[in-house]
């Protein structure tokens, strides 16, 4: 859940913050009550979390990391659980995880008035204040747990910008080892068990791979990257790479790395944690990349790998003369793209239609071809589905040159079968290497998509979807030359539609009509682009055939089954991306 906003410090000491007119006592999962003004330790930390929360479950293991390790160095801590939540089962069930007290839920008005009092809304939230002057250190104590751990005690501001000057230090005078090693660890280790010492990289070029056991996007990387790995090796650059394991288990990190030539930081291993933090990770796959001199040359170079395969070797190491190169080789590639460069690989010259009869390639060649990225798992794929027959069956009545080719995300050939059966075109089959290809041509990152390639075999469109739902079977060539012919018959029709009006959906406001770029219709829940009727106030958009009455509203959506998308993919917004 998001992080709640800044609330202000409370006054008194931490008795006026946490006792009531009917309660001066907390408890603990024993049973035990503790009297509030007993509470001697210093800062004192609110934590709002649930049970039901995910992001909570989380984040709990690693608070009471910390409240170990600081009890055990004889630092003085104290949390207080502000639970929210549902019944008493829960809770108790949640508590009886967690070695500090709690506001009793059976308090509920005054766990009400904590999330009040710290305008809570929304959790883990964790507040960090002194005890004796109920001065609020902060508010964002999840965020420098999660980073900085026990090593931000006492959670002061003072102590935060000391860390994050530290941190500013570190970068300004990195170096290998100081990037890689500890006070107490100066070697890596090998998936044989050999210790390597980490002096051994100095004047190397060290790329550091994040990586995840059983996560699909970071062991096909890793697969890549062995490639690449063993071809650098091969021609004499002076590189290394180094995993660093985000796995909680020592036996999915020791499964994984059983398969990478290369070396890692042992699995555990706190660094692995604050390099997390030191490169500001954000995705995976990510590969950091070293220069020889220690410095971090690039932040993320697995985009570039991913985009060129691994022909990317040829670009390392990834400076800005070498990725113009590879531009250069990629722009000329894909003007030498054909439907056969696309769809044929050996003996593979075929797609499937109904019954698994294959159709060669050949027989699609001089047509426009649409590639659908789609998979039933996909609840926007199953909900763009209905309409991408409708507009394929009114372009098929009157364009015999075009056609179709389903690529499938599917997880079992059950699935892929039962999808494909509500599709009146062609599909590369389930289990075929293509598929691979074609998704790292054209960067597929969500689903549903669409992909327009024209009778020459060059690509139009690489969102061929938005201009179908826009402009429906009109869209078609999907060339940039019959879009602009839309757009000038759209604007002149705007001429004649009136500036402002009321609609029955949206009735608090006048909507006005304004020029836009793409959005999703509040009305039909569909992409619009270009012109809609709109209301800032509320960001309430309406297609102009919506506001104009020119189609029936609430049509009913289908495709919302609650089969669920594989790991890796969250859905949302009308699509289905890779996390």
């Amino acid at each position: 859940m998001a992080e709640a906003a800044p609330a202000a410090a409370g006054g008194g000491g931490i008795g006026d913050i946490l006792a009531t007119a009917e309660r001066d006592f907390l408890t603990r999962n024993s049973g035990e009550q503790v009297k509030i003004s007993g509470i001697e330790a210093s800062p004192v930390a609110i934590y709002f979390s649930a049970s039901w929360c995910p992001p909570c479950r989380r984040f709990t293991p690693k608070l009471i990391e910390v409240y170990k390790e600081l009890a055990s160095q004889g630092k003085s801590f104290e949390v207080v659980f502000a639970s929210a939540d549902q019944n008493e089962e829960g809770f108790n069930e949640y508590f009886a995880k967690m070695p500090w007290l709690a506001v009793p839920f059976s308090d509920t008005e005054g766990r009400a008035a904590l999330d009040g009092q710290f305008k809570v809304s929304g959790i883990p939230h964790l507040v960090i204040l002194d005890a004796k002057t109920g001065e609020v250190y902060t508010e964002d104590g999840v965020e420098f747990v999660s980073e900085y751990g026990v090593e931000a005690y006492p959670f002061t501001p003072d102590r935060i910008n000391e860390l994050k000057e530290q941190e500013k230090a570190e970068k300004d005078n990195q170096t290998i080892q100081s990037v890689l090693g500890t006070t107490t660890r100066d070697n890596l280790i090998s998936n044989k068990g050999d210790k390597v010492p980490i002096s051994e990289l100095e004047g190397k070029y060290v790329g550091l791979c994040f990586v995840v056991d059983g996560y699909g996007p970071v062991v096909e990387f890793t697969n890549l990257l062995a490639k690449i790995y063993e071809k650098l090796k091969e021609v004499g650059e002076k590189f290394e790479a180094v995993a660093v394991s985000l796995d909680s288990e020592e036996s999915a990190f020791n499964e994984s790395f059983a398969k990478m030539p290369w070396l890692a930081i042992p699995q555990g291993d706190q660094k692995c944690e604050k390099l997390v933090r030191y490169f500001e990770l954000r995705s995976l796959p990510t590969l950091v990349l070293i220069g020889p001199d220690g410095k971090t040359l690039n932040s993320n170079v697995a985009d570039i790998i991913d985009e060129h395969g691994f022909e990317a070797w040829e670009g390392f190491p990834f400076s800005a003369e070498k990725l113009e190169i590879l531009a250069e080789k990629a722009k000329a590639k894909a003007a030498l793209q054909t439907l056969e460069s696309l769809l044929i690989s050996g003996d593979l010259d075929f797609v499937i239609g109904k019954g698994g009869a294959k159709v060669p390639v050949s027989e699609l060649v001089g047509k426009t071809v649409l590639l659908y990225f789609s998979a039933k798992w996909c609840g926007p794929c199953r909900a763009f589905l209905p309409t991408l027959v409708k507009e394929y069956n009114k372009i098929k009545e009157k364009n015999s040159d075009f056609e179709i080719v389903f690529i499938s995300s599917d997880r079992d050939q059950s699935s892929f079968d039962d999808f494909f059966s509500q599709m009146p075109w062609l599909a590369v089959p389930l289990e075929d290497e293509r598929k691979a290809s074609l998704k790292k041509t054209f960067k597929i990152r969500g689903i549903p998509s669409l992909v327009a390639i024209g009778p020459t075999g060059q690509t139009v469109s690489r969102d061929a979807k938005a201009q179908l739902m826009i402009h429906g079977a009109d869209a078609f060539p999907f060339t940039e030359e019959r879009l602009e012919e839309l757009q000038k018959k759209l604007d002149e029709m705007a001429k004649g539609w009136p500036q402002k009006l009321k609609h029955e959906l949206h009735d608090e406001h006048e909507l006005v009509l304004l020029r836009r770029g793409t959005y999703d219709c509040d009305g039909c829940e569909e992409m619009g682009n270009t012109w809609s009727y709109r209301c800032d106030e509320c960001d309430f958009d309406l297609h102009p055939k919506c506001a104009l009455g020119e189609e029936k509203k609430g049509e009913e959506r289908e495709g919302k089954s609650t089969e669920e998308a594989p790991a890796g993919y969250v859905c949302e917004g009308g699509v289905c991306r890779k996390v």
